[in-house]
């Protein structure tokens, strides 16, 4: 696995001279009351998107972010839980770990409500986190899982799901590519590291998460991220990636699979009050409602005139059919 060994050089490099070129997102920084991020948390953003979602982040839960970089989620996960360890912080490369600590002395300093204590920052490995069973409430990652090869993102995903609590929720932020990703981009060590040429087709990831036993997935977020074009990279065509973020929650999985929401809306405009299919959803006249793609089709299948059902818009901000 030369290609973590590769990642593990970038990360110490973009720890020791922050790379603010290294990933780069359309999702504004959160701003909340008395919250400030100190400048050099910005300059080692290595994200591509948002992990931090305040409806996540109810009654002080136990919280872990694995990748930390300059650990800007981290005090931001903070905010919401204010406790002492409250927010486990693993990386690999201990670089990344010592710069994340003396940020979070200099944001002691910036913040009345923070101590630097409220963050348990662990030397570990994503593929054996050194956390307990069922015990974390909400686990997240930003721009790392991207990096592994399926055997390894596999094994990643699978100990986010070891970690969690029963109904707790993993947040991931990673490219995604519906391309075909050529070979020797594939290959290419540092483009993995970079979290560019791992990128998966959205259905693909999708079933990796639900394969692991995840049996509710958000489709939150999905936004154009970046484009490898011939005149930079070895390949023939433009390849266009995106970000993509995702609420994958520890579900008991349906009998009849998981419910994935995309961002599907059924609309009943008949002249009925209501419209109800038998199955438990009601839909009242003229009402959008969130269904997952799963309800989306079966209510597509009853050839219904009078229900509209709206394409994936990849924005969902919760509530719903299931």
């Amino acid at each position: 696995m030369t290609y973590l060994k590769v990642t593990e050089n970038v990360y110490k490099e973009a720890a020791e001279n922050p790379q603010i070129g290294l990933c780069c997102t359309t999702t504004p920084i959160w701003k909340l009351p008395e919250l400030e991020i100190p400048t050099r948390m910005l300059e080692m953003n290595y994200g591509c998107g948002s992990t931090v979602h305040p409806r996540d982040l109810v009654n002080t839960p136990n919280i872990l972010y694995v990748g930390v970089g300059g650990g800007m989620e981290l005090l931001q996960f903070s905010y919401f839980s204010r406790k002492k360890g409250g927010v486990i912080g693993v990386d690999v490369v201990d670089e990344m770990l010592e710069a994340s600590a003396k940020n979070f002395e200099e944001a002691e300093k910036q913040n009345s409500w923070f101590e630097k204590d409220f963050v348990d920052l662990r030397k570990g490995d994503a593929l054996a986190l050194p956390i307990e069973d069922a015990s974390i409430d909400v686990a997240a990652q930003n721009c790392l899982f991207n990096i592994f090869k399926e055997e390894d993102l596999k094994k990643a995903l699978q100990e986010m799901y070891r970690v969690l609590k029963p109904h707790g929720r993993l947040v991931l932020s990673d490219p995604i590519c519906e391309q075909k990703m050529p070979e020797n981009l594939k290959e290419d060590e540092r483009l993995r590291a970079l979290c560019l040429s791992g990128s998966l087709p959205l259905k693909d990831y999708l079933k990796m998460i639900t394969d692991c036993g995840f049996g509710t997935v958000e489709v939150r977020a999905k936004r154009p991220y970046r484009i490898l074009s011939p005149n930079h990279y070895d390949t023939q065509e433009n390849i266009f990636i995106e970000s993509v973020e995702i609420c994958a929650i520890k579900d008991p999985m349906p009998s009849d699979g998981p419910c994935i929401f995309t961002g599907k809306t059924a609309i009943y405009y008949g002249n009925e009050d209501f419209f109800d299919d038998k199955k438990g959803h009601v839909l009242l006249q003229n009402q959008p409602l969130s269904v997952c793609d799963k309800t989306a089709q079966a209510l597509k299948d009853l050839n219904h005139q009078e229900i509209h059902i709206s394409d994936s818009t990849f924005f969902y901000d919760g509530g719903g059919c299931c």
